[in-house]
């Protein structure tokens, strides 16, 4: 548990104090160097009295209960409802960024809703949810109050799930996921020069944490990629994304490819075109990858989960609504019996669309 200072201030354990006296965050690969009350990059850690401490402990930008396939994970518990919730600030500097009013905010305020660990398990419980999700901005900045929460919602038995861009360094990576049962990981493209242009941030610390949630975790995990015109969607880059996949993670981590919409600094790009998700879709399928999905816009065929092994359609979906569901309560294809990769229940959830506010 997270030592408190103040009601919303908590006490780190990942930075050390530099030679001229600047203390020095160790959480993740930006290594902010901050003098005596200077705020790093994500804005909600803070040198305070020589030591790193989150400001935003205990403080959420909202909670929500939403179906889990809007994460997205198609194949962790699917038609089930997540409680979701996350707090203001983020690590990386998104040109893109779909949700900069909460991952940007530098205003305190952005915070209204408290709840302690405890009682965001009690709520996830009570609103028939099967699990906890992180997300809104990336849980890596707000490392400890995820992690106690994750902790209460295992005492409860309700799983957690991390929706993350993955830019972590590797010591405070590995406590993290000791408590997390399934990520979404935002691989926001395979070029480095993307990433230093576009994110402010690097290619490799992400390939890395990607390949230790699959050599040193029993994580489920799930990638998705924000196709945006002109910068990311090159048939090129997606093959070599998806040949790495592939070679490096395996052929049974579902892939999603997802629509852009104009936002905060790149309002001069336009909408993802529906043929370019279908086509990275499309080159992903054709490199081995068993589970490839378009997302943020409505195709019902490419939304849906088809058997590897026989092509037979396995979960149907439109939107978040499942339509069809083909395993037998193993998770296997009802038709050929080949084992569909993921954590299923013996029946489908029923949450659908949904999505429910909630206040403490």
């Amino acid at each position: 548990m997270a030592t408190l200072i103040s009601s919303d201030t908590a006490a780190t354990r990942y930075w050390h104090v530099l030679a001229d006296g600047k203390v020095q965050c160790d959480l993740c690969p930006r290594f902010c160097k901050l003098h005596e009350g200077q705020r790093g990059l994500c804005f909600v850690r803070q040198n305070l009295g020589q030591q790193i401490v989150m400001t935003s402990y205990g403080r959420s930008s909202g909670f929500a209960v939403d179906p889990i396939e809007k994460k997205p994970l198609n194949h962790f518990l699917p038609g089930t409802p997540i409680l979701s919730f996350g707090t203001a600030g983020c690590n990386l500097a998104c040109k893109f960024c779909q949700n900069w009013d909460i991952s940007k905010s530098r205003e305190m305020d952005t915070l209204m809703s408290c709840a302690s660990p405890e009682a965001i398990a009690k709520a996830a419980l009570e609103q028939g949810c099967s699990s906890v999700a992180y997300t809104y901005n990336d849980p890596v900045v707000f490392h400890e109050y995820a992690i106690d929460t994750a902790q209460a919602c295992r005492e409860l038995g309700l799983k957690s799930v991390a929706v993350t861009a993955g830019y972590v360094c590797a010591e405070p990576r590995a406590e993290f996921y000791r408590y997390m049962d399934a990520a979404n990981v935002d691989l926001k493209a395979f070029s480095e020069d993307f990433y230093h242009k576009i994110t402010g941030g690097h290619l490799q610390p992400v390939l890395d944490t990607l390949l230790y949630l699959k050599r040193e975790t029993q994580v489920w995990f799930e990638l998705t990629t924000l196709l945006i015109p002109g910068e990311n969607d090159s048939e090129a880059e997606l093959q070599a994304m998806t040949q790495w996949v592939v070679e490096n993670l395996g052929p049974e981590v579902p892939m999603h490819f997802t629509a852009f919409h104009p936002d905060w600094k790149m309002t001069d790009k336009p909408h993802t075109p529906l043929a370019t998700l279908l086509t990275a879709r499309s080159i992903a399928l054709q490199n081995g990858v068993r589970y490839a999905y378009v997302g943020n816009v409505h195709d019902k065929a490419a939304e849906s989960t088809y058997c590897h092994h026989c092509g037979e359609l396995l979960i149907g979906r439109d939107w978040y609504v499942l339509s069809d569901w083909n395993l037998d309560a193993a998770g296997n294809c009802r038709y050929c019996g080949t084992r569909c990769a993921g954590l299923f229940q013996a029946q489908p959830g029923d949450w659908g669309a949904k999505r429910r506010a909630l206040r403490f």
